[in-house]
């Protein structure tokens, strides 16, 4: 936050139509003192605060120029251009974001929590060294989290980080005792929110239908992760189980009353295709191609349900899913997508779908 306090004074106090040496009189300072405020040179004692706040009937939040909404719409700004940076591949530009940040809003919570969890490498198989190499670093930030933040959310995820601390450092009993304080599956916000209504409302299917998205989306994912991780499959039998499932359900779905099946089938693809390149690709080839027609499916499917519809503009921006694919792949910065557009295949597949979009 920058401290324009000194114009601030200036500004209050013209409107006021007060002079320099009437503003140092009420605060029993020199009039000197006054003009080094209003030109920047120095700042008021901070024990002079509350004295101006006073005079000019402002708050010392106000007097200090900070302006909440502004500055969280700020925080909300570099926060998604981080995002869209990681996801893209421009992992360096997205931490040096997230690092002027952390100097400019030192205290704002969401802005620790994802300048430690970038550092960290995500939420799932981080590397131990870069944890403890950060320890203190993270312990300090989790516990001025833990002390001052109301976000529940974010305060899990600094729970989280402790825990994976611990675990990182060989104290994996202690870590378990930490997440065992996490709600269960059955306590979410979501399953909560739901059970609030009866049965028979419209706020009810409203929120099962939401829910049904987001535990498909879950579950599937899960599955998929249970075959890609298996050592015991080759690698042609883990894509041949996922892909198997995805069109199971791809099928299911153009049957009326199992569209919302449309939702595994474009998530088990997305998965599949997110983890091959271009040793496998002609396997990547037939993934991708069965991916788009399933966002395809999904935006058709959004156009009947308002609750697809809200979920697919919060994720995507967008309620065309694929609109949102297709710029990604062509301008990701991953060195993988890099090399896959050297690729005619692989381009020509981008640009007929593209032109279908059009």
């Amino acid at each position: 936050m920058d401290m324009n306090i000194g114009q601030t004074i200036k500004r209050l106090r013209r409107q006021k139509d007060m002079t320099q040496e009437q503003l140092a009189q009420l605060l029993c300072v020199s009039s000197a003192a006054v003009s080094k405020w209003e030109a920047g040179n120095t700042y008021p004692d901070i024990t002079m605060l509350f004295p101006l706040a006073q005079i000019f009937s402002i708050s010392i939040d106000e007097l200090m120029g900070y302006d909440k909404e502004s500055t969280q719409a700020e925080i909300d700004s570099i926060l998604q251009e981080a995002r869209t940076a990681r996801r893209n591949g421009l992992l360096e530009k997205a931490q040096e974001l997230l690092t002027e940040a952390r100097k400019k809003y030192p205290h704002d919570y969401r802005i620790m929590n994802t300048y430690m969890w970038d550092i960290a490498g995500g939420s799932a198989d981080n590397d131990p060294v870069v944890l403890l190499a950060h320890k203190e670093e993270f312990l300090q930030i989790c516990n001025c989290i833990l002390d001052g933040c109301d976000d529940e959310s974010i305060r899990l995820e600094a729970m989280y980080m402790k825990a994976k601390l611990l675990h990182a450092a060989g104290n994996t009993e202690e870590a378990l005792k930490i997440l065992e304080e996490f709600p269960t599956w059955f306590m979410t916000h979501g399953q909560k929110t739901e059970q609030l209504f009866a049965k028979d409302t419209s706020e009810f299917r409203y929120w099962n239908e939401r829910n049904i998205y987001g535990l498909l989306d879950v579950v599937f994912s899960k599955i998929a992760r249970y075959f890609w991780h298996d050592p015991d499959l080759a690698a042609d039998e883990k894509i041949f189980r996922i892909e198997r499932l995805a069109d199971s359900f791809a099928t299911l779905s153009s049957a009326e009353g199992y569209e919302f099946l449309s939702v595994p089938a474009q998530m088990l693809y997305s998965m599949l295709a997110g983890r091959l390149y271009e040793d496998r690709l002609q396997d990547l080839l037939r993934v991708r191609e069965k991916q788009f027609e399933a966002m395809e499916a999904l935006y058709i499917h959004a156009g009947n349900s308002s609750v697809l519809k809200e979920l697919l503009q919060k994720t995507y921006g967008t309620d065309r899913p694929l609109e949102y694919q297709l710029h990604w792949l062509e301008t990701s910065q991953w060195s993988g997508h890099i090399a896959l557009r050297n690729h005619k295949e692989y381009t020509d597949l981008l640009t007929h779908w593209q032109e279908k979009l059009n």
